[in-house]
């Protein structure tokens, strides 16, 4: 296959690139078309890698409204109506939902996903759906699992034992949540427990931290300590962290310095962070949302996940990751022309590393032959316009294609 003209992640200078078993194997000007080989003529469209949906709850997925509608708005009337609707969890729920999930968003681009998956349950019936799933979406869907505890490890019975349960069925990532452990001690002591198991497993790690507006929840600081000290580093991810949007800066300052010691990746929703945070505020309200602007200043590696898709904690969602960077620059603050620009990033590569995937990841001769073709010349316009995705290309194959609208007006 043989992609001509396309302007390369924004780049002011058009490029070819020759894909052949799946690989990209040449990239460059005017590269002349083999015998039979197939051409994708993109003159003047943009070519970006594919997106990356970092952080997305699949179990949950398209449950809003049972049992009932989470009228609150709040982060633990989510937790308490999924405590009631996991108590129906089969596995061909959990699968149908799921994939039907998965499907939409490969069709919106999206080819890498990580998807936390609710551990305190001792039947495992999420798990066990979704490691099947795993292995049904491959062709077209790269799924890492996390072993989420969602009501805590230590402030659950048999908590701990249930994560390494997990862990050994074959989950990629190891997940926590402090913030909603019993205590702080109970918050430090999962910390360490599930970078011992990290250590133990050869895993990932990704904690929902601090997703709480309160200014006095700081397992961040104790996380990120932990990456560096153990060396995992880059294994890190810390999601959330809404309670930095309410530290005082002196706090703030010193622990940005921690942060880009550790080289921990940070996950921020910022569909979801909108919506849930700043509940309990009256005026003037928080944007519920994590320091991302000054996150990237410091050099730390920021990506935006979903989060959730019709679900007892957000009741919208479409499984589209130019949502979430559409809101989240806007709540950011990041809107200055070069920061729209380079979003994309956001999505794409910042989550590569984040997912701990670079090796096979990028649009470089030798890397899986994975992009996204856009009807528009650059990010800027992508986004703002919402052109269509022409083509969804992965490991060489087309997934999706789309023929550009023909809208007639009698103005």
């Amino acid at each position: 296959m043989l992609i001509k003209g396309v302007y390369i992640e924004n780049s002011s200078k058009k490029s070819d690139l020759r894909i052949e078993n799946g690989i990209f194997t040449k990239i460059g000007s005017d590269i002349k078309a083999q015998n039979n080989e197939e051409v994708i003529n993109a003159d003047g469209k943009l070519l970006i890698p594919p997106f990356i949906d970092s952080h997305v709850h699949l179990d949950a997925t398209l449950t809003a409204g049972d049992p009932e509608w989470n009228e609150t708005g709040t982060l633990f009337d989510g937790i308490r109506i999924w405590a009631e609707r996991k108590k129906t969890l089969t596995k061909n729920d959990v699968k149908q939902r799921a994939i039907q999930t998965l499907k939409n968003q490969a069709s919106h681009g999206i080819q890498f996903v990580r998807s936390h998956v609710d551990t305190t349950d001792a039947h495992f019936t999420a798990l066990e759906a979704l490691l099947e799933v795993k292995q049904e979406v491959k062709d077209f869907m790269d799924l890492q699992l996390v072993a989420f505890p969602q009501e805590g490890i230590l402030s659950f019975p048999n908590g701990k034992q249930l994560i390494e349960q997990a862990v050994k069925m074959g989950v990629d990532v190891i997940g926590g949540i402090p913030h909603f452990e019993f205590n702080r001690d109970y918050g430090v002591d999962s910390l360490k427990y599930i970078t011992q198991l990290a250590e133990k497993y050869d895993k990932l790690i990704d904690v929902h931290c601090d997703e709480i507006d309160d200014p006095n929840s700081r397992y961040l600081e104790v996380l990120a300590t932990l990456a560096y000290e153990s060396g995992l580093g880059e294994k890190v991810t810390a999601s959330h962290t809404t309670a930095m949007g309410s530290y005082n800066d002196a706090y703030a300052y010193k622990l940005m310095r921690l942060l880009e010691l550790s080289k921990i990746n940070m996950v921020s929703n910022p569909l979801v962070n909108i919506h849930l945070g700043g509940r309990f505020d009256t005026y003037p309200k928080r944007r519920g949302l994590t320091r991302v602007k000054e996150l990237l200043e410091h050099h730390i590696n920021v990506s935006f996940g979903e989060d959730d898709v019709k679900d007892p904690w957000y009741p919208m969602g479409d499984g589209n990751m130019l949502d979430p960077v559409h809101m989240g620059i806007h709540a950011g603050q990041l809107m200055g022309y070069s920061q729209i620009m380079d979003s994309y990033n956001l999505a794409t590569n910042n989550g590569a590393r984040t997912l701990n995937v670079q090796n096979r990841y990028g649009i470089e001769v030798g890397k899986p032959a994975n992009c996204l073709i856009f009807n528009a010349r650059n990010f800027y316009d992508e986004l703002n316009e919402r052109k269509e995705l022409l083509y969804s290309i992965h490991d060489g194959r087309i997934l999706v294609t789309t023929k550009p609208a023909q809208i007639k007006t009698t103005f």
